[in-house]
């Protein structure tokens, strides 16, 4: 968005995966703005990023820009927005990093404010192929919405989905990454213990990954039919007991954000 001042209320990992994503866009960083309570962790982001403004424990320098990003744990949102509501222009747009914190909710604690998005962004992001389904409030224009996909863009992908499905993206796709990258970096680690090169298994492991997903998906066999394509699964014995962790921690998960 050109000639748009950018705030972030948070400088840990959401902020750090955005902003390094708009970097390798080739956006300018300099009309940036970040804030955090910790001075650490801060200047880890800014040697990493040196375009952009880091302040310590001062949230109303990001709150006084163009586009707000709330980039702050749940729990840490409700006291953060009463503090800055007075400092927040007419004319910006806030967008919610979070989930659980409806729009309604987040309006509320800003005594009314309705320029509003929400956004469940995930870390594939940080390499501009993130999928981060949006959610925008009525008070957001079509021109602003245009604008705002001009931004999401250089991210990845930018569904534009009802606000009841945000909480089930979080688990989906914002966390999502987390249930496989162990598993796919041990298989890496397995790999080259076996001979291959490190460049073979990032291709192979790549190749595998995508196909087995499509074949999974677009094969037109039901799940069943898939799995019995490969005669040998060799950890078959412990299926039923990941599964059933999935179901638990995932739901549970689930729950506590709705």
């Amino acid at each position: 968005m050109k000639n748009k001042t950018i705030g972030f209320i948070g400088g840990g990992r959401i902020t750090r995966i955005l902003l390094t994503g708009f970097k390798r866009a080739n956006m300018p960083l300099d009309n940036v703005v970040v804030s955090d309570i910790n001075p650490t962790l801060l200047d880890k982001l800014k040697t990493e990023l040196p375009a952009i403004t880091t302040v310590v424990n001062d949230n109303q320098q990001p709150v006084k820009q163009d586009l707000v990003f709330l980039a702050l744990h749940p729990q840490m949102i409700n006291d953060v927005l009463k503090a800055c509501c007075a400092s927040l222009r007419t004319n910006a747009i806030l967008i919610s990093l979070a989930p659980k914190l409806t729009i309604a909710k987040i309006s509320d604690l800003l005594s009314g404010f309705s320029r509003i998005v929400r956004m469940i962004p995930n870390a594939p992001s940080i390499i501009n192929c993130g999928y981060n389904p949006v959610v925008y409030s009525q008070a957001i224009t079509e021109t602003e919405k245009n604008e705002l996909i001009g931004l999401f863009k250089l991210l990845g992908e930018y569904p534009e989905v009802t606000e009841e499905k945000l909480e089930a993206y979080a688990i989906l796709t914002g966390m999502g990454p987390t249930y496989f990258w162990f598993q796919f970096n041990e298989l890496k680690e397995i790999g080259q213990s076996f001979g291959l090169t490190e460049q073979e298994v990032k291709i192979g492991i790549e190749k595998m990954v995508t196909g087995a997903i499509k074949t999974l998906f677009e094969l037109g066999l039901t799940p069943a039919e898939v799995m019995d394509l490969i005669p040998l699964r060799p950890l078959k014995d412990y299926e039923a007991n990941i599964i059933s962790r999935y179901h638990s921690q995932l739901e549970s998960l689930y729950k506590k954000l709705i």
